[in-house]
């Protein structure tokens, strides 16, 4: 041990008590209890270059207990990465790059956004996932250019939350060796000690799970650096290193309780801190020289691995050009020349052919055309492969210990699914996706909305979409949840409406820098025929695009010069508004369809193009889809100029639903013409149809 070890670990214990302190806000105790380890690790073990934190082979560190997130900046800040000390007096201030928890995009050097216990551990799942996939594709005898390790420091929190249950239980089965995770075992909890509610063994249970599991005195750096060590050498499972910590390590009045975990150590308590430590009471933020040179030779040791590494490359390059031009295309996530021709060449076909397609089957040959030029497409789904169509065929399978394919089968595990995905993602090198029923994206709504907080770039599809599953019943039909996804701030959702849209919605995931969200049907949906609108030279330009990409687009156009009605709507409920037009039409009622697959693509479209498609001056505007109708208002300009659901569906064959439940040309012709003011003589509203 250094004579400088023990003065960094208090640099860091110090740093982040003023940070919290300043900002009367925060969690000082974890990073004072879990400085030792974190020390061990960073100047030790941890291979990273602060100039250049996107380095592709660099080691990944997650900081999953995101509370501590002052432990965190401290590192960075102290490693000589693009982290000021302004920005670590500015904790938690507006505009400030140290949030109060970690996120990714934002801070230099944080590679998740983490804080939603659980979340992290399951990122670093993905993170290890790909690793392994992009080693097995790269890596050849003689020139390793994929080597990296997956680290993070995980709480009692994080292990009592049911993803890490998930991800812990995944991880084990594949045998992720280069993962390895230290667990801050401070035994307190906000509420109080961990035992008010938890009693697990944590060590039998992660070696019931395929673990390598230690356990360590969290202050001893010597044997901390020893478990580390020898984790990096047991390469045939997952390592937890369960660090016995204590948490607001040296406060005299707060240390082991649990007033260090979410509030400041108050000014005297902080003073008598610095005391116990020898610590200058003045000035807040006092790094000593000696410990900021200590540190900061990370930047000279990550210039020459990188440095070592890029010389590995263009050996690599000289030697496998082909594998090497691969390589930049899929860490730049790049598309190869021609990556989408079979994609158009199939719209056409199957618009040919006239066939009722099921939209989830349709994206499943979408899928499959893509594995063909998009190698780097990694995935698959939560034990429902069959039915969501996501499995790559002739390809082979993500193995415990192998990668002879990039077919993952993750298990029914959903809330560990889309995390890991996440993790893929932002892992880089790799396009990941996975697919479940639409209903189950409650399990993944935290995962979704990090997903879409930190730009990552997964791909998540949902079947089964609507009443339209049928006999299953109303515990596996989707009511509330398009509204729930499309409230997802920078989440995409898309619901095609027929085979060639779901098509078209691939080309829009594979080329979008965040996420998207698919929903897509069980029961087979008719090819739509398409009308050619003529459109004006201000929205040209936005008409470019394919239709999905557009968000909306006229699909049928009135028969008159300027429509009286507009009927918008997505996926299954589409054709049925076709139907009603031409009633509507019958009637001498001017009626313009518009397909609406996605409210996020259409509101990023130029104003003129939206006023195109839904012109101001038409006013009676009636939107339909099978889900809860919160939120059409903005489109119809009337809450109550929409056909859903208001309840739960039921169980019976989906076209009965339909039928039942008022989705129907029928109904949804004599609902426009009463908001037309010519109201049919009939009428009882179908059960469950909003009025």
């Amino acid at each position: 041990m250094s004579p400088l070890d023990p003065l960094c670990i208090d640099t860091i214990r110090m740093l982040s008590a003023d940070a919290v302190q300043r900002a009367r806000s925060g969690h000082p105790g974890m990073p004072m209890g879990a400085a030792s380890m974190a020390y061990a690790l960073w100047t030790r073990f941890l291979r990273h270059d602060p100039r250049h934190p996107d380095w592709p082979d660099r080691d990944r560190f997650l900081l999953s207990a995101g509370h501590g997130s002052m432990l965190l900046y401290s590192l960075l800040h102290l490693s000589g990465y693009e982290l000021s000390r302004d920005e670590i007096r500015n904790f938690r201030q507006w505009g400030s790059r140290t949030p109060g928890h970690p996120e990714h995009g934002l801070t230099p050097g944080v590679e998740v956004t983490s804080g939603p216990l659980g979340q992290g551990f399951a990122n670093g799942v993905g993170m290890a996932m790909a690793e392994r996939f992009l080693a097995a594709r790269f890596n050849r005898p003689g020139r390793t250019i994929v080597d990296h390790f997956t680290y993070a420091i995980v709480s009692d929190g994080d292990l009592m939350e049911g993803i890490s249950h998930e991800a812990a239980s995944l991880a084990g089965h594949l045998k992720l060796g280069k993962l390895i995770y230290l667990y801050d075992d401070n035994r307190i909890t906000i509420e109080g000690a961990t035992s008010l509610a938890w009693s697990d063994d944590t060590r039998r249970r992660f070696e019931a799970y395929g673990w390598h599991v230690q356990q360590v005195d969290g202050d001893d750096l010597e044997a901390v650096t020893g478990a580390i060590a020898h984790a990096r050498e047991t390469l045939d499972r997952p390592s937890l290193i369960a660090a016995r910590t204590h948490i607001g390590h040296g406060s005299p009045n707060r240390q082991d309780s649990a007033k260090a975990h979410g509030e400041p150590l108050g000014e005297e308590e902080l003073a008598r801190t610095k005391q116990a430590l020898g610590w200058p009471l003045e000035p807040a933020f006092h790094v000593p020289e000696e410990v900021r040179a200590h540190m900061g030779q990370a930047v000279a040791r990550g210039e020459a691995w990188e440095h070592e590494w890029r010389a590995g490359l263009d050996a690599y390059a000289r030697a496998f050009p082909a594998d090497k031009a691969e390589w930049d295309l899929w860490m730049s996530r790049g598309l190869p020349e021609g990556w989408d021709e079979e994609l158009r060449a199939e719209a056409e076909k199957i618009d040919a052919a006239g066939q009722p397609m099921a939209t989830r089957a349709a994206s499943g040959r979408a899928l499959n055309l893509l594995a063909r030029k998009v190698g780097n497409l990694v995935g698959g789904s939560a034990d429902l492969g069959p039915s969501n169509n996501t499995t790559l065929t002739d390809h082979g399978d993500f193995l415990p210990g192998a990668v002879e394919g990039p077919n993952v089968h993750f298990g029914v595990r959903e809330h560990a699914m889309a995390a890991a995905v996440n993790g893929m993602a932002l892992h880089g090198g790799v396009r990941p996706y996975c697919g479940t029923f639409l209903v189950f994206s409650d399990y993944m709504r935290p995962s979704l909305r990090l997903a879409a907080m930190s730009h990552a770039s997964g791909i998540f599809i949902f079947t089964h979409d609507s009443i339209g599953v049928g006999e299953d019943g109303p515990t596996h039909q989707p009511i509330e949840h398009l509204a729930a996804l499309r409230a997802i701030p920078g989440l995409v959702v898309i619901r095609p409406a027929d085979a060639r849209e779901t098509i078209e919605a691939w080309q829009v995931a594979l080329r979008r820098g965040g996420p998207v969200a698919l929903a897509l049907s069980r029961q087979k949906l008719p090819s739509l025929q398409r009308t050619r609108v003529r459109l004006r030279e201000e929205t040209r330009q936005a008409a470019d695009e394919a239709a999905v990409a557009l968000g909306a687009y006229v699909l049928s156009e009135a028969a008159g010069e300027a429509p009286e009605v507009i009927l918008i709507a997505t996926g299954s409920e589409v054709a049925r508004w076709v139907e009603a037009q031409g009633r509507l039409e019958a009637g001498r009622v001017a009626t313009r369809v518009v397909s609406m697959p996605s409210w996020e693509l259409f509101e990023e479209q130029p104003e003129a193009y939206r006023r195109f498609v839904l012109p101001k001056a038409v006013k009676v505007r009636l939107a339909v889809e099978a889900a809860a109708p919160f939120g059409w208002e903005r489109y119809t300009l009337d809450p109550r100029a929409v056909i859903g659901m208001t309840r739960f569906g039921a169980s019976a064959p989906g076209p009965v639903l339909f039928e039942k439940f008022g989705f129907t040309a029928d109904a949804i012709a004599a609902r426009a013409l009463a908001l037309l003011g010519r109201p049919l003589p009939d009428p009882q509203p179908p059960i469950g149809a909003s009025r």
